[in-house]
């Protein structure tokens, strides 16, 4: 997938910082500087960008507006690109541009590639890019959700939580179609008593489409029957008296048109009229036609029956329609949906029992399935506790130990045999199911904090200052290098804690030289085991920031703590803010951080603080670096800084 990388970060106007931008490469950056210059305004633009609080850019009174940028590469997929992308914010030739900008009269804005989004999308997509350890991080360390999810990683689990999830997922959807179909249940019987009555009326009712129309016009032509018969008789006493028994002697139009016909035909020149002729006999035969269906209607109204019958029927009908549509069609149509819902609801009880066996089945499947995952869990809490014991050790951590408590929701009954994962769901009750699985599976996790031997045990968070949960994370992620993902060739052999499980012994000795080692020196076995390990490990996707780290490191152990930040870069890009010179030499790039005075009317005595940030290379890292170790610059400080950064090798 790849991994993300902070490319530069600009500021404006954060706290006494007026304009800063840096520039950040792979592998490790170092900020350090003298105590109170600003160092922590650059962590803050970081946590800004990433969806904090406005109140985390708002350090002073001043009315100036804050603004800043992180620009990040990802990768074409990256959970973070998804994110950004589901929002309908596309990354662009693979960067995210993350923006805050905080004015000083109005309401801070989040912006992402240059589109207005909510604070919590930033949130999203910063927390898929940024870790920061520090003293101010505390709680996102202390989270049982995050705790889970680094114990996952270490145990590759990912085969097994898909697994689990798909079931979960299962059992959701069960319970929904069940609760559905009991709500139902609740009025079915009402329901499909009114669905049989009214499907029985309407079939009793025989309604055919066209029927009422038909009902209307029939009902018309009865209650008009005399105005209809006197004008029909009217219209046949003139085309063909003959019809209506009229004095035959009475000229009509089909005499008429028959005399014309003989008086033409006995012109005796039929040339002249045979056209003329044609026509006549042909309105004849039309008028014909006309007469015979005039005299049709006169027949046909002895037929159309009872007008009592009629409007029977057509009160029949318009009840059908009053109550199931707006006509006969739709009527029939809502007859035939009622016929299907009724079937399904006569048929709901069997198929409510096949959904709640089913269900039994599932809810089996995912105790089996939690089962797996918890021994899985188990298994590695061990061995990363003492991964990560072993690690504080060489971070000047000397008796601290991180104890991994993975507890099962699912307890056995006391009669049952120990119970495995494959039949697992038989030795506990329905009701110790249901209590005992979530989203995450059947465990809850605790990490576990002992900073000294003697000293009780505590959640982590409640046990350890800043710079002690700084080294625990750090050494937390140390302890995931070379943990390829589920089911990849790396992952079969990845868990065998022989890397590092004498790590203790190599805390004293993996720098025997001084402080100040000369070049080559040679490195720790351990230090080889993480590099081979990290060349062939899969990026964790996160660009890691410590802070605090080295509080209380000194010496060799300084050294040896700023070789393991350097390890850990080699898979993810690190960002450490540093007071130490061991620390600082094993980084690629260097910043200090710095005040400044400069000239101000406006402010009282003239002038005010600025907080200045310059990178460092050559021969002024040389002299930065000389400055950390010694507080001065003299030749000796020279030297020894020229040969701690030629040795902070890896």
């Amino acid at each position: 997938m790849g991994t993300p990388m902070l490319e530069e970060l600009e500021i404006r106007n954060l706290g006494p910082i007026r304009h800063a931008n840096l520039g950040f490469g792979a592998g490790m950056t170092a900020i350090t500087g003298e105590t109170g210059a600003g160092k922590s305004m650059l962590l803050d633009a970081i946590r800004l960008i990433s969806g904090a609080s406005a109140q985390t850019g708002r350090t002073d009174s001043s009315d100036r507006d804050v603004w800043a940028q992180g620009i990040f590469h990802v990768a074409e997929g990256s959970e973070a690109s998804s994110i950004a992308l589901s929002a309908g914010v596309e990354a662009e030739d693979g960067e995210l541009f993350l923006t805050r900008s905080l004015p000083a009269q109005r309401r801070s804005r989040a912006i992402l590639n240059g589109h207005t989004v909510p604070r919590s999308l930033l949130h999203d997509v910063g927390m898929e890019l940024v870790t920061i350890h520090g003293q101010s991080d505390q709680m996102r360390l202390a989270s049982t959700a995050r705790q889970r999810e680094m114990l996952d990683r270490y145990a590759q689990n990912e085969e097994l939580k898909d697994r689990y999830s798909a079931l979960w997922g299962s059992l959701q959807d069960l319970d929904g179609r069940l609760s559905a179909l009991t709500r139902q249940q609740e009025s079915a019987n009402d329901r499909a008593d009114y669905l049989r009555e009214s499907i029985a009326k309407i079939d009793a009712a025989s309604p055919k489409s066209g029927e009422l129309e038909e009902l209307r016009s029939r009902r018309e032509r009865i209650e008009n029957a005399a105005t209809i018969i006197q004008g029909v008789n009217d219209a046949l006493s003139s085309l063909d008296a003959s019809q209506i028994g009229v004095d035959e002697d009475q000229p009509d139009a089909i005499v008429k048109i028959h005399a014309a016909i003989r008086a033409l035909e006995d012109i005796g020149v039929p040339a002249a009229f045979d056209e003329i002729v044609k026509r006549l006999q042909s309105v004849d035969e039309e008028l014909s036609d006309i007469v015979f269906s005039l005299a049709g209607q006169l027949d046909g109204d002895d037929e159309d029956g009872d007008l009592d019958a009629i409007n029977s029927r057509i009160h029949t009908l318009n009840d059908l329609v009053q109550h199931w549509g707006t006509d006969i069609g739709e009527v029939m149509r809502w007859r035939d949906r009622a016929q299907l819902e009724l079937e399904d609801l006569e048929a709901s009880p069997e198929h409510v029992a096949e959904l709640k066996e089913r269900r039994i089945e599932v809810l089996n499947q995912l105790a089996a399935a939690a089962a797996r995952l918890s021994q899985s869990r188990t298994h590695a809490a061990v061995k990363l506790g003492a991964h990560v014991s072993a690690e504080l050790a060489s971070l000047a951590m000397q008796g601290s130990r991180l104890e991994i408590k993975v507890t099962s929701r699912l307890q056995p009954r006391s009669d049952a045999p120990d119970h495995k994962p494959k039949d697992a769901s038989t030795h506990v009750s329905s009701e110790t199911l249901e209590a005992g699985l979530d989203s995450h599976g059947c465990d809850d996790i605790e990490f576990v904090f002992t900073p000294f031997p003697g000293s009780p045990g505590l959640p982590m968070g409640k046990s350890a200052s800043g710079g002690e949960l700084s080294r625990l994370m750090l050494a937390l992620e140390l302890s995931m290098v070379g943990r390829a993902p589920s089911g990849s060739p790396e992952s079969r052999d990845s868990g065998d804690p022989k890397a590092s499980e004498n790590l203790g012994e190599h805390a004293e000795s993996g720098h025997a030289e001084s402080d100040h080692a000369e070049p080559g020196h040679a490195k720790s076995e351990h230090t080889e085991s993480l590099t081979s390990s990290s060349e062939t490990s899969q990026p964790d996707g996160m660009v890691f920031i410590f802070d605090e780290v080295d509080a209380g490191v000194g010496g060799k152990a300084a050294v040896e703590l700023g070789k393991r930040l350097a390890t850990l870069s080699r898979r993810a890009q690190v960002i450490v803010v540093t007071h130490l010179a061991q620390v600082a030499s094993w980084a690629q790039t260097q910043y200090t951080v710095s005040k400044s005075s400069v000239a101000d009317s406006a402010v009282e005595g003239g002038a005010r603080i600025e907080t200045i940030v310059n990178k460092v290379e050559g021969e002024s890292r040389e002299h930065e670096i000389a400055r950390m170790l010694a507080g001065s610059e003299s030749t000796t400080s020279l030297r020894h800084a020229r040969e701690l950064l030629e040795s902070s090798t890896i």
